[in-house]
C-alpha cells in the first residue's frame, strides 16, 4: 500500500463526516459516499470528493472505511453486487468502523479473504466530540499486518488505537464499552436528580465528583449538557439501544450474566419506545425524572 493511500469513506453521518474531514486535512485523498448526498457535498467543500455510489467511491481507492448504523447496513454495503467487495482492488484494506455484531464482523472478514481483501473491524468510542477532535479510541480486530498498515490513518482519527485480537474482537470490546458507558450515564442521571432533590449546586457537585474516584469521561463530556437538559444528539438513543441489544445477545450466547447491563438496556429501550430515539443517550435523565416522585421532579 502506498505511503499516502487514497481513501474511500462510506457513511458520512455525525461521526463519519468529521472523521473523513480529518483525513482530508491530514493530506489524504478522500472520496466520500453517503445515502443523502448533502453529506458528501459537505466533504467536498472540505477538499474531498463526493461520490455518487459506493462503487464510484471505492474505484481507485487503496483503503475503504465504512461508518454505518447497523450490521445489515454494513453487510449490504460490503457484500452487494455494487458494493465494496465487488469493486475494491485485490489487496485493498477494508476498515469497518461501525458498531456491529461480533459474529457479523467475523463473517465479513472471512468473506474479505475470499475476495483477496484485508478486513479490520475497528469500532470507535469518543462520540461526536472525539470524531471532530481526532481523539477517538479505536478497538481493532484482525491481522497484525493489516493493523500496522492502518496505523497512520488511526493516528489521524484517534489518540488510542489498540489491536485487541482477531476478527470480531474489536466489536466485542466495543460492546463492553457501550455497556460501561450506558451504566455510567444512568448513574450520572440518577446522581443529578438526587443532588437536585437536595438543593445542591450541581455544577459544583459535578466538579468535585469528577476530581475523585467517581470522575469519568462521561461526566466531562456529558455532565454540563445533562444539567441543562440539552439532549442534542452526539450519540442517539436509537443507536445505543441497538448496541445494548448486541451486548445482551452476545452475553447470552456466551452464558454471561449482566444484570445491571440488562436493566440499563431496558431503560434505554423504554426511552426509545417513548419516541425519544433521536435524542442523545444522556436523555436517560428523562426516565429518572419520570420515575422520581412529583415532589422531587
Amino acid at each position: 500500500m502506498p505511503a499516502n493511500p487514497t481513501v474511500a469513506f462510506i457513511g458520512l453521518g455525525i461521526m463519519g463526516l468529521p472523521m473523513a474531514s480529518n483525513l482530508v486535512d491530514a493530506g489524504y485523498t478522500v472520496a466520500g459516499y453517503n445515502r443523502s448526498p448533502q453529506a458528501a457535498e459537505k466533504l467536498a467543500a472540505r477538499g474531498g470528493t463526493a461520490a455518487g455510489s459506493v462503487a464510484e467511491a471505492v474505484r481507485g481507492a487503496n483503503v475503504v472505511i465504512t461508518m454505518l448504523p447497523d450490521s445489515p447496513d454494513v453487510e449490504s454495503v460490503l457484500l452487494d453486487d455494487d458494493g465494496v467487495f465487488a469493486n475494491a482492488e485485490p489487496g485493498s484494506l477494508i476498515i469497518d468502523m461501525s458498531t456491529i455484531r461480533p459474529d457479523v464482523a467475523r463473517d465479513l472478514a472471512s468473506a474479505g479473504v475470499r475476495h483477496h481483501l484485508r478486513v479490520l473491524d475497528a469500532p470507535v468510542s469518543g462520540g461526536e466530540a472525539g470524531a471532530i477532535e481526532g481523539a477517538l479510541s479505536i478497538m481493532v480486530g484482525g491481522e497484525k499486518s493489516a493493523f500496522d498498515a492502518a496505523a497512520p490513518l488511526f493516528d489521524v482519527l484517534g489518540t488510542t488505537a489498540v489491536l485487541v485480537g482477531p476478527a470480531g474482537a474489536g466489536q466485542t470490546v466495543k460492546a463492553a464499552n457501550q455497556l460501561i458507558v450506558a451504566g455510567n450515564l444512568q448513574l450520572l442521571a440518577e446522581a443529578l436528580v438526587f443532588l437536585e432533590a437536595h438543593g445542591v449546586d450541581t455544577a459544583a457537585g459535578l466538579e468535585v465528583l469528577n476530581g475523585g474516584l467517581a470522575g469519568s469521561t462521561v461526566i466531562t463530556r456529558k455532565g454540563e449538557a445533562m444539567r441543562n437538559r440539552n439532549f442534542e444528539p452526539g450519540f442517539r438513543i436509537a443507536l445505543h439501544d441497538k448496541d445494548l441489544r448486541i451486548v445482551t445477545t452476545a452475553a447470552r450466547d456466551a452464558g454471561v450474566t449482566i444484570p445491571l447491563g440488562a436493566q440499563v438496556a431496558q431503560l434505554v429501550g423504554a426511552l426509545k419506545a417513548q419516541g425519544h430515539g433521536g435524542l442523545d443517550h444522556s436523555a436517560l435523565l428523562r426516565l429518572v425524572e419520570q420515575l422520581s416522585t412529583d415532589e422531587h421532579r
